[in-house]
Order: structure tokens, then C-alpha cells, then sequence
């Protein structure tokens, strides 16, 4: 059945304080979106709490390693995974941000920045991740003015100009395919050699616009009111030079966006949290899902598995737990 639905609608069905959900998903991107889904389906009363509803992949241009879909935008995959959930009447509380986890009992408490405050009876975090940064001279000084971190996003404000992506991933080398369509020229600099998977590092032969430098550290950024280039350093050789440009791509990983419960729930020296095969966290009742935790690699289809896999964790979690009965009134601490 074809699902036609506005998901820039609000939702019909509103998430209220005064009910006690079955669980409480924080986090609106794959891994929480597909928990949302399978609990649902499994009976439970769930709902949905995202500052970004769909996440990174919004930022995505072309997915094209999904099962079932040879090609989609990051952009059209979101959209047929919230029509889904919206379709099973899951409440969905969007950009709003998360303040800290509170517990009242066997009561689980999402306190949020507007001073809101959500209870369930499971929790599962699913706030996944967020861009990594050099930590150079000039990254901070020229973000916003040259330097980017979402090719997809900012890329159309180069066309016809001159760009660095920094990187050797599978995102560092799909952003540098990406640019190479619209950019003058476009320079992939890494620190080693390529990770990114053989079929991405192929396609990159067909763009003659775009030149690779390996063993090459980036050192400085440099500029007036915008940026003008970089300064590098040739690992091989030891030769320091400069490179112009108009822009500055970065695109080294992720960081999870785990602060705001570092002191609720334990995580690794990576800060990702902790989890066991359930996706169960060192806090009863407490699950995790997708970038945000242990699991060793982050790609869309994993990581909505990984939602899947949590949400018949929890399932079964409650059906071997008392039923609780949500307090008359929720109070702020």
C-alpha cells in the first residue's frame, strides 16, 4: 500500500505528559524511527522525541546500498520511513531538545530545555551522531565562510569554484563525486590512504576535475572574510605548501550525541554508550540504538536493524516486568 502523507504536517496524534508510554524513543533518524515501528507493532504505546526528525541521512544525496531501493535521495528515504511510522499513529514531540534523564521509581523521566516533562516505562536513545571536526587554526574562524560539513547542503553555494573535502571515508569520497558535478575543481586531501569502499574510489577515476593527495595533513585554514586556501603538510616528504581554494568540506566521521546522558549512562573513551546484544544500556530499562552506541559499524540499514532488534528487546523486557501505573501528575525536580 502506497503511503501519501504530508510529514511536514504535525502529527495528528500529540505525545501528552500526563500518559505513561510503554517506551519513550529519544531520537527521530533510522534507528529510531524503525524502534518506533516495531514496537508499535508489537502493541505498545510508544512515542517519538526528536530535535531532527530523520537525522544525518537528510543530509545524504543519494543512498544507494538500502535493500529494496536501487537509488533514492538521503531526503526520500526519510520520508518513507516517517509516511510509515505516521501511518501507525505514532506520536512524534519534534525539534525540541533533550535537557537530562531523570528517574521516579521504576519511572522513566525525559526532562526537556522547555521544561516539559515525558515518562515511559523503557527508554530507548537513539540521538545518533554528529560532524567531527578538524580541531585546526582557522576551522572555527571560517565555519559558515568557506568551511562546511555537509556537502549536500552547502555544495551548490561552490558551483563553479574551487573545493578541498577532507577525508578518505565512503562520505569523503561520495561528497567529492557529488561536488565534482557542480565545483571547478575538486581536491581530496586524507592523512593516509583511502577507506572508502572500492566501488566509491572507482567512480572517483571519472571525474578528471577531481585530484587525490594522500599522506597529506591539513594544518591551517587560511583567509580574509572568506577562505583562500590551506595549509598542508606532505607526510612522504616534509614539504609544507599552500593550497587555494574557496571552500573546505569536512568530512571525517562523527561524534555521538551522547553528552547529554554521559551522566546518566555509561559510555566508552569514543563516547559511544555501552550496550549489550539486547542494545540493554547499564541502567535498567534504559535501551540504545544506532550510531549513538557500541555497534561496529554506522550505516543506515544497521542501523535500523539495530532499531528493530532494541524494540523486541523492550518488548519482551516489559512482558517480564509489572505493569506500572502512571502517577496523576508529573512533577518537575
Amino acid at each position: 500500500m502506497e503511503l501519501n502523507l504530508d510529514i511536514t504536517e504535525e502529527p495528528k496524534v500529540k505525545l501528552k505528559e500526563e500518559v505513561l508510554y510503554d517506551t519513550l524513543i529519544i531520537g527521530g533518524g533510522p534507528a529510531g524511527l524503525n524502534t518506533a515501528l516495531y514496537a508499535k507493532r508489537k502493541g505498545l504505546n510508544a512515542g517519538i522525541i526528536t530535535e531532527r526528525l530523520g537525522g544525518q541521512v537528510m543530509d545524504t544525496s543519494t543512498v544507494e546500498n538500502y535493500l529494496g531501493y536501487e537509488s533514492m535521495t538521503g531526503e526520500g528515504l526519510v520520508n518513507k520511513f516517517i509516511g510509515h511510522v505516521q501511518n501507525l499513529q505514532v506520536p512524534i514531540l519534534k525539534e525540541v531538545q533533550v535537557e537530562k534523564l531523570d528517574k521516579d521509581g521504576d519511572i522513566h523521566q525525559v526532562h526537556l530545555k522547555n521544561g516539559d516533562i515525558y515518562q515511559g516505562r523503557t527508554l530507548v536513545l537513539a540521538t545518533g551522531s554528529k560532524p567531527r571536526k578538524l580541531g585546526i587554526p582557522g576551522e572555527k574562524e571560517f565555519s559558515g565562510k568557506g568551511v562546511a560539513y555537509c556537502a549536500i547542503c552547502d555544495g551548490p553555494f561552490f558551483e563553479g569554484l574551487d573545493v578541498v573535502i577532507a577525508g578518505g571515508g565512503n562520505t569523503a569520497v561520495e561528497s567529492a563525486i557529488d561536488l565534482a558535478k557542480i565545483a571547478a575543481r575538486v581536491d581530496l586531501v586524507h592523512r593516509s590512504q583511502l577507506r572508502a569502499d572500492q566501488v566509491l574510489i572507482d567512480q572517483l577515476k571519472n571525474y578528471k576535475n577531481i585530484h587525490i593527495h594522500l599522506e597529506t595533513q591539513m594544518e591551517e585554514i587560511m583567509g580574509e572574510a572568506m577562505v583562500t586556501g590551506i595549509k598542508v603538510l606532505d607526510r612522504k616528504t616534509g614539504e609544507k605548501k599552500i593550497m587555494n581554494t574557496n571552500g573546505i568540506f569536512v568530512e571525517i566521521g562523527y561524534l555521538p550525541n551522547s553528552d547529554v546522558f554521559k551522566d546518566y549512562i555509561k559510555t566508552n573513551d569514543r563516547k559511544e554508550i555501552i550496550v549489550d546484544d539486547y542494545g540493554r544500556t547499564n541502567v535498567d530499562g534504559v535501551f540504545a540504538a544506532g550510531d549513538i552506541t557500541t555497534i561496529p559499524y554506522k550505516q543506515i540499514i544497521t542501523s535500523a536493524g539495530d532499531g528493530a532488534k532494541v524494540a523486541l528487546a523492550v518488548n519482551d523486557y516489559l512482558n517480564t516486568h509489572a505493569k506500572i501505573e502512571a502517577p496523576q501528575k508529573v512533577v518537575a525536580k
